[in-house]
């Protein structure tokens, strides 16, 4: 027994002067592998993704490699040379980690799981007239909730809550019945436990993603996932057939069945559905308002555009809002929505190494990178929040993809070569987001209903927005440490 234990010691210690002892090889990127053996980086990694890749580009430029958990990641900041990881599908694959990320989150295995044939599908209902229906779908969803607040606010009482609570709960649940609700439409009850249950998982998604939940952590995210599993399987999958009905949700789970997935995963890849429907709108609209709200001058801005657009239309917004919206420009909003995904979209872009390849920068410098590494860019740190491409990049500054004219702006620049890439919240090429339409829609219906029809003010003039949690970079949508408090009541009609 103790000989098999020096044994395994003796092979756990090779295995880290084995990890530890990798040298940066000629043409190969920066090596910073961190002070503690195998761990590497991973801590201040994963307290804020942020801050530390931030202080490596200061020590090592626009490219360099670090050691995590073991595994090494070369990091790519420079958005002129993105291009050259999002264009190769032969030396660098997207599938491989998503899959990791799938099992580690949602214990979901898509074993023949093939990201070209479920764009496809996702572009055949977030895309034309399909989407369509769905952003009407979704905008009677929103008017009934809204109504339902409505109901309990008069134009002489204020009511109060979190904006962040507030935004999270009417857009998650409208786009929850949008989705996966036709047979709990009308179960109040049922929206409100599904709710529940996904901001406790939400609220843990990092830590399962990371593998970093300390032990009452992982039987809570055991518990809510099992019990969003139940909530989200339709009585019919339990039978092997649903409705002659082609519902999103019908939709998405035979093209599950064509990939050979089993009905148990096929439950548990509703909750990943959800989480990529819903999981960013509402924290979206809350950073928006928040904006809004703590900047005047944009917020007049935006009140403007939508007094215009009841002109133009001769009569309510409240009346047809998504027909307004459709047809006319919104040039200002458009230009807030972009400013405020600058500041708070933040995913990673992660591929895997599956051969040896080398990386072309715009510079005309080349690096090699290593089979079973990993190559990951952060549009956060650069373009979005990069000083020699945006001007005091850490400011919201409500025109700033405006023209002077008030048209989109689109030319912007970097030691003076225009950019292709000067913001990226919903991530590029063959893997940009297919549903960004459809969240964009819900957003702005969202936003532009609540200004049309409520009074909507801090409840504490001098208030600020709530700074990010750290925890979040990497994850979508950052999220606020903290909440901003608010009130609101009925307009008084004019």
């Amino acid at each position: 027994m103790l000989w098999t234990i020096f044994l395994l010691l003796n092979g756990l210690l090779a295995l880290v002067i084995l990890y530890s002892s990798r040298s940066r090889q000629k043409n190969e990127p920066p090596l910073d592998k961190g002070f503690i053996p195998w761990l590497g980086h991973a801590l201040e990694f994963g307290k804020d993704a942020a801050k530390f890749l931030t202080r490596m580009k200061q020590k090592h430029g626009d490219i360099f490699t670090v050691r995590v958990c073991g595994r090494y990641i070369t990091v790519l900041l420079d958005p002129n040379s993105y291009d050259a990881v999002l264009d190769d599908k032969v030396s660098l694959d997207f599938s491989r980690y998503a899959q990791v990320l799938m099992q580690r989150i949602f214990s979901l295995r898509l074993p023949n799981h093939n990201p070209d044939s479920e764009r496809a599908w996702m572009e055949q209902h977030f895309q034309g007239p399909s989407l369509a229906r769905l952003s009407s779908t979704m905008h009677l969803h929103l008017q009934t909730l809204l109504r339902d607040e409505e109901r309990s606010c008069s134009p002489a009482d204020w009511r109060q809550d979190g904006l962040f609570s507030l935004c999270y709960s009417l857009l998650f649940r409208a786009g929850y019945l949008t989705l996966f609700g036709a047979e709990n439409s009308n179960d109040v009850t049922a929206l409100a436990t599904v709710y529940k249950e996904f901001r406790t998982f939400d609220g843990l998604l990092a830590k399962l993603a990371r593998s970093t939940l300390k032990q009452e952590e992982k039987r809570t995210a055991s518990l809510s996932q099992e019990r969003l599993w139940e909530l989200l399987s339709p009585a019919w999958l339990s039978r092997g057939k649903g409705s002659e009905s082609s519902s999103w949700q019908q939709s998405y789970l035979r093209h599950l069945q064509t990939e050979g997935v089993d009905t148990e995963m096929q439950r548990r890849a509703m909750l990943l559905q959800l989480w990529a429907t819903q999981g960013n709108a509402g924290p979206a609209a809350f950073w928006l308002l928040s904006f809004l709200l703590t900047h005047p001058e944009a917020m007049r801005a935006v009140r403007k555009e939508i007094r215009g657009l009841r002109l133009q239309e001769d009569g309510s917004l409240q009346r047809h809002p998504l027909d307004t919206l459709e047809h006319h420009s919104t040039p200002v909003f458009d230009s807030v929505l972009s400013e405020t995904l600058r500041l708070t979209a933040a995913a990673l872009i992660t591929r895997e190494v599956v051969q040896d390849k080398t990386l072309c920068l715009a510079s005309g410098q080349a690096y090699h990178l290593r089979q079973g590494d990993r190559v990951c860019m952060f549009p956060f740190l650069s373009p979005q929040m990069d000083p020699q491409i945006h001007h005091d990049p850490q400011t919201f500054q409500y025109d700033r993809f405006l023209n002077a004219d008030g048209t989109e702006k689109k030319k912007f620049y970097k030691g003076g070569e225009r950019l292709k890439y000067y913001t990226m919240p919903w991530g590029a090429g063959n893997n940009m987001c297919v549903g960004r339409h459809f969240a964009v829609s819900g957003i702005k219906q969202f936003v532009f209903m609540v200004l049309s029809r409520l009074d909507l003010e801090l409840c504490d003039p001098t208030a600020i927005v709530p700074p990010v949690n750290p925890g979040r970079y990497g994850f979508g949508m950052l999220q606020p440490d903290g909440d901003l408090e608010v009130r609101y009541r009925l307009k008084t009609l004019q």
